[in-house]
This record gives structure tokens, sequence and C-alpha cells, in this order.
């Protein structure tokens, strides 16, 4: 069975939709990896007996130390594939040019690339908004669009609906990505 290894840095709302949906009935989420000691989602993870490394990135000198240490990690669970889903943070060419990875991203990239992209497209005049997962590459949230999924924006789209259209996206979109992926061998 291939195996997976979540990235995440906060609630793990999609890692836990990741565990729900996939472990061990289409792959093995072989582990789960935070860089924060408090994030919410290593308690979910751990409550569906997912084994969660917390790798503290302040306690490191720097990015490229820090991205040593998590690809030495990933690299101890023999994943075939790491999914970033909500982790925060900007990663190094140690990282991109060493991990077969895909991201999560809150918007129809390229629009709205890095932090508050949910916010930014909501606030635009684009006529759409959506969720892209993508390869990571050494350019944030730049490498090649694996699929999308938009819905068009309604003339009173709060924020708060808006950012529920976008969870619900995500929540089918990223399993079916990987899915496709780990079958196709790409």
């Amino acid at each position: 069975m291939k195996k997976i290894v979540i990235l995440f840095s906060g609630q793990g709302s999609n890692l836990l939709n990741l565990i729900d949906q996939l472990h061990l009935k289409h792959c093995k989420v072989a582990a789960a990896i935070t860089n924060r000691p408090d994030a919410p989602g290593i308690k979910k993870a751990r409550q569906r007996g997912i084994h969660v490394n917390i790798l503290d990135h302040t306690r490191f000198t720097s990015r490229e130390e820090f991205d040593r240490e998590l690809v030495r990690e990933i690299a101890a669970y023999g994943a075939d594939l790491v999914v970033m889903a909500g982790f925060m943070r900007i990663l190094t060419p140690i990282f991109t040019q060493s991990v077969k990875a895909i991201n999560l991203h809150p918007s129809l990239l390229p629009l709205f690339k890095g932090a508050k992209a949910i916010e930014r497209s909501h606030a635009s005049d684009e006529a759409y908004g959506g969720v892209s997962v993508h390869w990571v590459s050494q350019e944030l949230d730049g490498g090649a669009v694996i699929d999308q999924r938009s819905f068009k924006k309604s003339a009173d789209e709060t924020l708060e609906s808006f950012t529920v259209k976008i969870r619900k996206i995500e929540h089918t979109l990223l399993p079916e990505t990987i899915i496709a992926l780990l079958s196709s061998d790409k």
C-alpha cells in the first residue's frame, strides 16, 4: 500500500479529512508532521491513531537547517507522496529539490499566491473563487497546477460563506487528487 506523509501547521481540518477519507482505504497515512507544537491538528490526528512528529521551526537557526531535518524525517517514513495541507512554511531548495510534494492552495492559481489567499480572493473583483492543488516548487505557490475547482461568487457573498465554499471544495479536491496521483505513479 502506498504511503503519504501530511504536513500541517494549524487546525488540521484537511488533515483530518484526508485521514478519514484515505487512510487504509486508498493509502497509508504514515505520519503527520507539524511545525507548531500547539497546533490543534495534533490531537485530532492522534485521536485517529496517526503518529505526529512535532518539528518546531523556532528551534532551528535557519530555514535550511529546519528543511534538512524535515527531509530526513519524511525519508524515514518512505513516503510515496508528501501532502502539504495548511503547512505554513516557505521552503528552501533543500526541501523542494528532495521531496515529491503537492500543496493545497485556497485560490485559483496563479491568482492570490501566498498568505491570506481566501481573504484576497473574496475581496477581489474576480467573478470566481476556487481551490488549486499544485506541485511544490522553489517558487511560492508557483509549481505546476495539477487540478483546480471553482465556483461563481455571488453578489452578496460574505467572507464566511466564501470560506465555507472553499473548505468544501478542498475536502473533495485534495483526496481525489491524491488518489489519482498514487494510482498513476506520476
